[in-house]
């Protein structure tokens, strides 16, 4: 891998790849600015069964990344040990070439300083596309961009269970309104897996198999 910017200022980088609408219209922001993706990385947990936070599979984020045509890097962590296994992680994607990345949080502080820190830390620049903007325009512009998404955690502490297994739409964010619940699910209202959409040659094939309820969670099963 080649990370050298042209004379356009475009350069190559990886995507922090969450599986959801949110890290997949960053990346998309960054590929119509010129800039070229070499690769996704997810966040498995210790157990390599889960990603951390959406809940998806590997064989699920694969699948994603095929349709996509990027390769995808994952790593196996805890919560305690997470920090740790994602810096050894940049480190090696940085051996490869690249010294960008690319992150789809939009404004809890705390989430970019820790971006930046692992980052400065790994080598990489990082860089937040979705940062401080509007989050009912970061949606709007997903669903404008003909992506497909269904949610696939609710925390239930902080909205109804019945949003499980929705569409991301209009429809939605207006349900989503009414209830003073944020549209973007930015505080962990909930989480999201993108199947189809501008960046995949084909939708990715899933099924729905069975729902879940763990300590305040709710999650779809899927694969």
């Amino acid at each position: 891998m080649n990370s050298c910017n042209d004379k356009s200022g475009a350069f190559q980088f990886f995507c922090s790849w969450s599986g959801g609408k949110d890290s997949c219209l960053a990346l998309f922001r960054m590929l119509n600015a010129g800039h070229v993706c070499r690769c996704l990385f997810t966040m498995i947990d210790e157990t390599g069964e889960r990603s951390r936070s959406h809940g998806l599979t590997p064989e699920l984020l694969k699948r994603q990344s095929r349709m996509m045509n990027l390769p995808l890097y994952i790593a196996n962590a805890s919560w305690k040990n997470y920090e740790e296994e994602f810096r050894n992680r940049l480190i090696s994607i940085r051996q490869c070439g690249l010294s960008h990345g690319v992150f789809g949080d939009i404004d809890l502080e705390p989430h970019r300083q820790w971006v930046e820190k692992i980052c400065n830390e790994s080598g990489f620049q990082p860089h937040l596309p979705l940062w401080k903007e509007i989050r009912r325009n970061i949606v709007n512009e997903f669903i404008d961009a003909s992506f497909k998404a269904l949610i696939v955690v609710v925390n239930s502490r902080k909205m109804p269970e019945e949003f499980l297994g929705r569409s991301i739409d209009r429809r939605l964010i207006g349900e989503l309104e009414d209830l003073g619940i944020d549209v973007c699910g930015e505080n962990g209202e909930f989480h999201s897996f993108v199947y189809d959409g501008p960046l995949f040659k084909s939708p990715v094939d899933f099924s729905i198999r069975n729902k879940i309820s763990i300590q305040g969670y709710s999650f779809l099963e899927i694969g």
